[in-house]
């Protein structure tokens, strides 16, 4: 006759494994953080300065976009290109957060001269 292996149970497998963990609040009652960089310094009241990616930080907004295969490889050659030739490694997600935070000081800066809004336009 054959045996039956036991498996361990759901809550075994996704129960906190130190204390600290445990102490966590849970995710609803954790305090949002709206945006990845503040206008402003809290303590000086004075403008932050130009817009910055958030960089290498664990993102708790997810946000899905449709590219098409020749913009993934676009992408992609790039990433590949930063690592050859500057020594930068860098996943896609960081390389398309960087380009992001450029495109969008751009638009802060120069607002309708942007080059955001040109190329919308021009479509």
């Amino acid at each position: 006759m054959a045996r039956r292996v036991s498996m361990p149970a759901a809550d075994d497998l996704f129960r906190p494994t130190s204390d600290t963990a445990a102490a966590e609040p849970a995710p609803e009652q954790r305090p949002r953080r709206v945006r990845a960089v503040a206008d402003t310094n809290q303590d000086q009241g004075e403008p932050a300065g130009p817009r910055k990616p958030s960089g290498r930080v664990r993102h708790d907004e997810k946000m899905t976009v449709y590219v098409t295969s020749d913009e993934l490889l676009d992408i992609e050659h790039a990433r590949l290109t930063m690592r050859r030739e500057h020594g930068l490694a860098v996943d896609r997600g960081r390389l398309v957060r960087e380009a992001l935070a450029l495109v969008l000081a751009d638009l802060e800066a120069r607002g309708a001269d942007s080059a955001l809004v040109q190329r919308l336009l021009d479509e």
